[in-house]
């Protein structure tokens, strides 16, 4: 047996090369067959969230909330910006090299000659690491759509659905129904499933009826109210009032928040909760790259925003910023995205466009973006007022928004993970 890497840079690596080629073999039975050898469960109740925006922001509620109810928690969240470790979290804190080490030395010992992807091992490696750590309750982030994702092998106790929209088409279906059967996938029959889409896919709801799961639709079984000071919360039989706002900015964070609350709500028996501590969880939560903020001027915004929907979300909340005299955009993306639908309602919005490629075989070309781009020019715009300019990196790209911009200004970095996470390590070496 060849000896196994001793350091997680290494084993990452590892995998990855492993896996450079292979086709996704949609499917659960050899992650099945891996986790019952791993013979990995859990202790505790399991939260599992899947949809198409809004996930990284539900589970961030819950985790802060729980915390601040001082449960140990354990939380899977992807992907990452800077380092592997954010992926797991054990009581707010990242997962350790060694932890991961040990996890991922606990998964090959049982993986015999089944074939992983390098998503699947990750993902049995983390849920194995977080069964082991002695947590309260466990949150677990779906990746791509939920029936055939790698966090579906696990029964959740509780399953929420945060939104469903077009994005990954070629593995999930190209209508919302079809997209809605599949993140409906993670639902259990006589457990209770969280809806937070105000327009439900009919096949999610279907799907649950079928099954017989506790359907929880937002606006039937749980809703919110706000004004422009505080929000409340109500359920089947639980209200919360006088609710301070999100942390996290944007118009969709009390969608999101209230399907924290409602499964919240269900494990209210387990795990309760009480008022202060909401309050404290809501107003301390923090997520890198949804709709954040940094301090200082120019103005700047990272925001992961890769489909439509997204983009639609990310153009309303900076209409709601203020004036600022110039926008500046770093923008990369994949190739398979719907790119002209994530560009247009930010038409109007993003004067200046500094366009990237991404460190991916997927990645749009700058090239190509900057043809789709010149379409928004506005007629008779003078170069001052508007542009379009090709980049190799997201650093070169973030760089030349940086010296361009003046402090009224404000710069806006989207369109992928990749983006934010490029721009992200440009500024971390640049304070170094």
């Amino acid at each position: 047996m060849p000896t196994l890497p001793t350091t997680l840079p290494d084993w990452l690596a590892l995998l990855e090369s492993r896996h450079a080629e292979t086709h996704i073999d949609m499917g659960l039975d050899r992650v099945r067959a891996v986790k019952e050898r791993l013979q990995l469960a859990f202790g505790c109740p399991v939260i599992m969230v899947a949809g198409t925006n809004g996930k990284g922001s539900t589970c961030a509620m819950l985790e802060a909330v729980l915390l601040q109810s001082g449960y140990r928690v354990g939380l899977y969240i992807k992907p990452h910006f800077l380092d592997f470790n954010e992926r797991a979290r054990i009581n707010g804190e990242m997962a350790s090299d060694e932890a991961l080490v040990a996890a991922f030395d606990a998964v090959e010992s049982v993986r015999g000659d089944v074939s992983l992807t390098y998503f699947e091992f990750t993902t049995l490696a983390i849920m194995h690491l977080i069964s082991q750590a002695g947590v309260d309750v466990a949150i677990l982030e779906v990746g791509l759509g939920g029936r055939l994702d790698a966090v579906n092998v696990v029964d959740a106790d509780v399953a929420i659905v945060t939104s469903v929209d077009i994005d990954h088409t070629d593995y999930l279906g190209d209508t919302r129904e079809k997209i809605g059967f599949e993140k409906a996938g993670i639902f259990r029959p006589g457990k209770p499933a969280i809806c937070s889409d105000p327009v439900p896919p009919q096949s999610l709801i279907q799907h649950a009826e079928s099954i017989g799961a506790d359907l929880w639709l937002l606006g039937r079984d749980f809703n919110y109210q706000g004004d422009q000071q505080q929000w409340s919360y109500g359920g089947r039989g639980q209200r919360r009032n006088a609710l301070a706002y999100p942390a996290l900015r944007g118009a969709n964070q009390l969608l999101n928040a209230s399907a924290a609350l409602a499964a919240l709500e269900v494990l209210r028996m387990q795990l309760p909760c009480g008022a202060q501590e909401v309050r404290a969880g809501l107003a301390m939560v923090e997520l890198p790259g949804r709709f954040q903020v940094l301090p200082g001027r120019p103005t700047q915004v990272l925001d992961v925003a890769h489909n439509p929907h997204a983009a639609a979300a990310l153009a309303h909340n900076l209409g709601n910023m203020g004036f600022h005299r110039f926008t500046y955009a770093v923008f990369g993306i994949m190739e398979d995205k719907d790119i002209e639908a994530v560009i247009a309602p930010l038409k109007g919005i993003v004067d200046h466009w500094c366009v990237t490629a991404l460190p991916s075989p997927r990645s749009a070309q700058p090239e190509q973006l900057a043809e789709k781009l010149a379409t928004l020019k506005p007629a008779g715009a003078k170069p001052d007022d508007f542009s379009v300019t090709a980049f190799a990196t997201p650093a070169e790209a973030y760089a030349n928004a940086v010296s361009r911009a003046g402090e009224n200004d404000r710069i806006v970095v989207f369109g992928s993970f990749y983006t934010v996470a490029g721009v992200m390590a440009a500024r971390k070496n640049s304070l170094h």
